[in-house]
């Protein structure tokens, strides 16, 4: 004999998944916050340089 619908096992949240509003939503653009070149350690620096390398390679 089979299980009646009540009895499944499976879980019912799959099509209940949270949503974010689009008022809340923040467009990308690629481009990063400004901030003071003081206040930036060598991974900063260092992370500046690969980003501007590779947008010079993408025809930026």
């Amino acid at each position: 004999m089979g299980r009646a619908n009540s009895q499944h096992s499976r879980s019912k949240s799959k099509n209940n998944l949270a949503q974010v509003p689009k008022n809340l939503k923040k467009e990308s653009d690629g481009v990063y916050e400004e901030y003071s070149a003081e206040l930036a350690d060598q991974a900063d620096k260092t992370a500046q340089a690969r980003a501007k390398a590779a947008d010079e390679r993408q025809g930026k």
